[in-house]
């Protein structure tokens, strides 16, 4: 019979391994830019364009109208015949916040016309018209 030799043992490697770590960090990165600009939503209002100046306000309170007629509150889609119940609550918790108007340039007038006097009736009269800059 052979007796074995004893071989001596390597010691054991602590290190942490970080290169497949680091492989998959990038591939998440990389899947996280090209979905983010897919993932933002939102309606096409095409605003337009005046001699204004910009203004910047925390937390605005965004109602936009397109050129179809829908109308949407903080990007969130109301009938026309909800709005004011929807204004209504609004109006409860928005006290003296300014409302930013987004009117489509090809919207109808008395569509954005009877939006402000509803914004009015329910006691929101801090309403802001949004244009696009001209570009010089």
């Amino acid at each position: 019979m052979r007796t074995r030799r004893a071989r001596p043992r390597t010691p054991l490697n602590a290190e942490i391994n970080v290169v497949s770590l680091i492989d998959v960090m990038m591939l998440l990165m990389i899947i996280f830019m090209i979905t983010a600009p897919l993932l933002t939503g939102g309606i096409d209002v095409k605003l337009p364009k005046a001699n204004v100046r910009a203004s910047q306000v925390d937390n605005p309170i965004m109602l936009s109208i397109t050129q179809d007629g829908v109308i949407v509150l903080d990007n969130e889609r109301v009938a026309r015949d909800e709005l004011r119940g929807a204004l209504t609550a609004l109006a409860g918790r928005a006290s003296g916040r300014t409302i930013y108007l987004k009117g489509d340039e090809g919207a109808a007038y008395g569509d954005i016309v009877q939006v402000l006097a509803m914004l009015r009736e329910v006691g929101l009269p801090n309403v802001s018209l949004v244009a696009e800059q001209l570009s010089r």
